[in-house]
């Protein structure tokens, strides 16, 4: 199966769950890190848009862990950047209907939470096709270590991810389950 088949399955499944509430087991994500031995507390989050994941809790969790939370901006030429965020800080809505932090100041993640519409037990993912976060991980690890943590539901899994050059890996996948 194709992407674009594998993302309109997938998306048309996960709008049909929306109303379902799932969670993520947050110490799963603190003993990844720790096996990790990440010690950076600067965390890059989303806000959740067309029915994907929701990280606000993890990212409410992280703050009062004392982590720098951030969030992406979506720029030109289809690249982003992470901002400094706090969950009790206002957004403003993009060109996309995506709410971006007002801060413009640029942090740089060292756990970088992505969200996904389909995956599989290699890591690799599927997002809506624009590319933003393959080319964000790229750009990043030129200049620092940085653990990417995929969230998702468990009925995103597929059994593979086609994948060409530019998709990277994730270092690691939480679902529900």
């Amino acid at each position: 199966m194709i992407k674009s088949e594998i993302r309109k399955k997938i998306l048309k499944i996960r709008k049909n769950n929306s109303l379902k509430n799932f969670n993520i087991n947050f110490k799963d994500i603190l003993n990844f890190l720790k096996k990790k031995k990440h010690i950076n507390k600067v965390v890059g989050g989303y806000y959740p848009y067309n029915y994907e994941f929701d990280d606000i809790e993890i990212l409410e969790k992280f703050e009062k862990l004392n982590y720098q939370i951030s969030l992406p901006k979506i720029k030109k030429k289809s690249e982003m950047n992470f901002f400094s965020w706090s969950t009790k800080e206002p957004l403003e809505i993009n060109k996309f209907g995506i709410p971006e932090p007002t801060s413009n100041k640029i942090m740089y993640p060292s756990i970088l939470l992505v969200p996904l519409v389909a995956f599989d037990r290699h890591f690799n993912r599927i997002g809506y096709g624009g590319g933003f976060y393959d080319r964000y991980i790229s750009k990043i690890r030129k200049s620092k270590k940085v653990i990417t943590i995929g969230l998702a539901y468990s009925f995103q899994k597929v059994k593979k991810v086609p994948v060409n050059n530019y998709d990277r890996k994730l270092d690691f996948i939480v679902t529900n389950r």
